[in-house]
C-alpha cells in the first residue's frame, strides 16, 4: 500500500516536471499529471531496460531513488511528446 501511495506522489512530481519542461500548452488536471508520471515511469523503465539498465522492475520497486525519478520524468516527456503527436488535430 505504501508503494502505491509513493508512486502517486512521485508520479505527480514527475508528471508536473515533465509538463513544465514540455513546450506548448498542456491542458490536463493534476490527476492527468499523476497518470503522465506513472506512465512515464513505465515507459522510461522499459526504455532503460532496452539500453542495458535493470528495467521496469527496478524503477517501480524504488520510487524514491533519484534514478527512478529521472527515468520517470524522461519517460513522461517522451510519452507526452508521442501522445501529443498522435492526438494533434491536423
Amino acid at each position: 500500500m505504501l508503494t502505491v501511495i509513493s508512486w502517486l506522489i512521485v508520479g505527480l512530481l514527475a508528471g508536473a516536471l515533465a509538463r513544465l519542461l514540455m513546450p506548448g500548452e498542456q491542458s490536463s488536471s493534476w490527476i492527468g499529471a499523476i497518470c503522465l508520471g506513472i506512465v512515464g515511469a513505465v515507459v522510461g523503465g522499459f526504455l532503460w531496460g532496452l539500453i542495458g539498465g535493470k528495467g521496469v522492475s527496478q524503477v517501480l520497486s524504488d520510487p524514491w531513488s533519484l534514478g527512478s525519478f529521472l527515468i520517470a520524468v524522461v519517460g513522461a516527456i517522451l510519452f507526452s511528446f508521442v501522445w501529443g503527436a498522435l492526438t494533434r488535430k491536423r
